[in-house]
This record gives structure tokens, sequence and C-alpha cells, in this order.
């Protein structure tokens, strides 16, 4: 039988997955539900960009960057990291419900802020701003920076926001990036 070019790579041993922070993001809930699946303890590090881990990271096999596939920038990721990151697992994930959410005292919405992902959820709905993740559109709406947010239930909760439309949980692909070893920077 010919060979398809198709492999699997072998389970990585990962320990540490970095991934995008603040707490409250589907990528957190992703890097949690990994290592659950595969009954291991293992340490989640949140980060500011998903890129972020790639300065903190052990090159060892046993500390990987997730990502997501609507991310934005992730051919950015994959390509100018080749050698040093190998793509080892991916794997469907229904994220939170996303939200619409506000101030509970909040009048007309004609400013939102929401990560570029779900940006489209409200592309007409008034003027858009751009947050590095969802779990920092909720604490910039309800600091009263902006009147409205597209963000996860969870941290439209957690910031005290009201939901104006739930628009509920989208089946995500999640990836799962390993360091290869010896590779740093």
């Amino acid at each position: 039988m010919p060979d398809s070019g198709l492999t699997s790579p072998p389970l990585p041993n990962v320990a540490t997955i970095h991934t995008l922070g603040p707490s409250g993001t589907n990528l957190e809930k992703a890097a949690h539900r990994w290592f659950a699946d595969r009954r291991r303890q293992g340490t989640v590090v949140l980060h500011g960009e998903v890129e972020d881990g790639l300065d903190v990271m052990k090159f060892d096999g046993t500390e990987a960057i997730l990502a997501c596939a609507v991310y934005p920038r992730l051919h950015d990721l994959v390509f100018s990291n080749l050698h040093r990151l190998e793509m080892a697992d991916s794997f469907i994930l229904d994220t939170y419900d996303m939200v619409l959410a506000t101030r509970p005292d909040q009048g007309p919405v004609t400013t939102i802020i929401t990560h570029p992902a779900p940006s489209c959820l409200v592309a007409d709905r008034g003027t858009i701003t751009y947050a590095s993740s969802n779990s920092v559109a909720a604490a910039e709406c309800a600091a009263g920076r902006y009147d409205a947010c597209v963000t996860t239930g969870q941290a439209a909760q957690a910031e005290g926001l009201r939901t104006l439309e739930n628009f509920g949980p989208v089946p995500m692909v999640f990836t799962l990036h390993v360091g290869k070893v010896g590779a740093g920077c």
C-alpha cells in the first residue's frame, strides 16, 4: 500500500500548556479539558497573547501552546515557528456560550469591544474595537470603556454584565503545538 503521507505524531507528554488569558477564555477551558480527557495532571499558564508562551516555554517536549482554528494569526504561529513547534494534536470542543453583553445600567449600544474571531457576530451593530481575548473584552466593557462586548457567558457573569443576546456555544477546533526538543529560540 502506498504511503499516504499522513502520520499521527505520538501523543505528546505535555505537562504544561500555555494559552490565552486571562481566566475565562475558551482556550483556558480547552486546555483544562485536554488534560482531563487524557486523565493527566497539568499546568495551564495564561498569557496576554497566545504567542507570549513562546518566550517562557521549555522546548523539551513537555510544554505546548494551545490555539484555536479561528485564531486570526494561527498561520503565523504555525509557519513562523516550524523550527521549534510541532502541531501534535487537535480536538473539537464547544466553546462557552458566546454572548453580547453590557453593564446592567447601560443605555443604547454604539461601541462594542470583541476579540477579532467572533467580531462578525456584531459587525453591523456599532463601532467595533478589538481586544486580545474575550475575557479582556468583558473587563473593558465592565470598566465602562465600551457600551457592550462580545465575550463568553462565563466572562460576562464574572464581570457582572447583563446578556443582551446569547449566540450559544460554537463547536471549535483547538490545536496543540508542542515545543520541539532542543529547539529553543
